[in-house]
């Protein structure tokens, strides 16, 4: 999660040399950055939350709250599962249609997003 936000923030926009607006390297496509950037970022606040959760699970003696927290988790896991899977078809789509003159140095970065965004469909 975090590589895909941090290379698409670091790369993902860019512009022409004789226009300064800047522009998704996905094929112009303000919304395919914005998805990864969206998906990237919960993803990483979510798995801080879960790592505290897990961290002071022995602590909870509550067993009702123990099964709504490891519900919660699965739950979480499976949506954001089908939402990186998603990001990819969507990113991959967006790449394949983007112009090769377009992208003058987001290029590894577009892919590095692509790449880590299927390598999350396993890992989450």
């Amino acid at each position: 999660a975090l590589i895909v936000f941090a290379c698409l923030v670091g790369d993902g926009y860019m512009s022409r040399p004789e226009d300064p607006q800047l522009y998704c390297v996905f094929n112009h496509n303000e919304d395919a950055c914005r998805y990864g950037i969206g998906i990237g970022v919960l993803a990483f606040l979510a798995c801080i939350f879960f790592f505290m959760v897990d961290v002071y699970f022995p602590q909870i003696s509550n067993t009702t709250d123990r099964k709504y927290l490891v519900l919660a988790d699965l739950g979480f896991s499976g949506l954001w599962t089908f939402l990186w899977f998603i990001g990819f078809c969507f990113l991959t789509n967006q790449w394949s249609w983007t112009r090769a003159e377009d992208v003058y140095i987001g290029a590894d970065s577009a892919r590095a997003a692509i790449t880590f965004s299927f390598f999350s469909i396993f890992s989450w």
